[in-house]
């Protein structure tokens, strides 16, 4: 199957693009956020993809990063989760917000989503919770399309213990990793120290 597509940008429309690849235009399903994220029309542009099958269709669907297309990938895997509402679950934020909704049980953001209603929101996080890990799979944080991979074992766990302090006052887990990440971490800072700094730029 396709692995990526690597062209031009061709032309963007409501959940699409077209990237001319050697003269051949590959019509590419996208998120919302993927649309926001490309470049202008006529620069070069790369995307991961994921090859669906039908018998009435060949369907290619791209993402700027190979950890979104993961995550992606782990969506469809649930009963009910077919390509089109998992684009839908990956245009609410970046995949990162999106794996720790997963992770701490946050329906209510998931069934935002267009097309996912609560008891499919549920059943995602009942299927991937265990299936997605905040130290064995690596965290990445992706700007534009670069990734960062936070790799200290320490920090990872107080990042952990204050997101879960976070969501157990009331925030939800993608309103609290945002502001996680706007904190500039150092290898001495606690939980107790991660938390004080989030809770200031959420009041």
């Amino acid at each position: 199957m396709i692995a990526f597509v690597k062209g031009y940008l061709e032309e963007i429309g409501d959940g699409f693009c077209v990237i001319d690849v050697n003269g051949i235009g590959y019509n590419v399903n996208i998120s919302t956020l993927t649309m926001s994220l490309l470049a202008p029309i006529g620069e070069e542009v790369k995307l991961y993809t994921y090859t669906s099958v039908r018998e009435d269709a060949f369907l290619l669907y791209g993402f700027l990063t190979k950890n979104e297309l993961s995550l992606f990938k782990k969506l469809i895997t649930v009963n009910g989760v077919g390509p089109k509402a998992g684009l839908s679950i990956l245009s609410l934020s970046d995949s990162e917000s999106i794996r720790y909704a997963i992770l701490s049980g946050d329906i209510k953001l998931i069934s935002s989503a267009s097309g996912v209603g609560k008891k499919t929101a549920e059943r995602i996080v009942l299927e991937l919770k265990d299936k997605l890990n905040w130290n064995t799979d690596m965290i990445l944080l992706e700007t534009t399309g670069t990734i960062t991979v936070q790799n200290n074992d320490l920090n990872d766990e107080a990042k952990n213990e204050c997101l879960e302090a976070l969501v157990a006052l009331g925030y939800s887990a993608s309103d609290a990793h945002k502001a996680l990440k706007d904190i500039e971490m150092d290898d001495n800072m606690t939980s107790e120290d991660m938390l004080r700094e989030a809770l200031k730029r959420m009041l």
